[in-house]
């Protein structure tokens, strides 16, 4: 594999596994995101803006891993390298969104030390 079919078939790779990310988290990140915005057409713009950050992120983060021009290197270690920087990528996007959105939800009110099931 030439060089630049390495670097862009992990870009696709990784444009793949973000988009399928994104797809798997929108119906629930939807359903928290009306509840946490009040109206659907807010959420909807929250779920958007989020996809976009979980789609776009890896992808520059797989943008920056070029392949070496060292040709003792095989192909597919380079693609690894660039994966491995891609996931890096989604599962810091992953995070950070579920971060922001866990600083919104609300707490039980009363006694803290209630466990999740019994505040359900």
């Amino acid at each position: 594999m030439t060089n630049v079919t390495v670097f862009l078939v992990g870009v696709a790779s990784t444009a793949l596994a973000s988009f399928c990310a994104a797809a798997y988290l929108t119906p629930s990140l939807r359903k928290i995101l009306i509840d946490l915005c009040g109206n659907a057409d807010r959420a909807d713009f929250w779920t958007a803006f989020s996809n976009l950050s979980l789609i776009l992120t890896p992808v520059i983060f797989a943008l920056h891993q070029t392949p070496d021009v060292n040709p003792e290197i095989p192909g597919v270690l380079q693609l690894s390298a660039q994966i491995e920087w891609a996931l890096f990528g989604l599962v810091a996007t992953v995070l950070a969104v579920g971060f922001v959105v866990s600083r919104f939800i609300s707490r039980p009110v009363g006694n803290p030390a209630l466990s999740a099931a019994e505040w359900r």
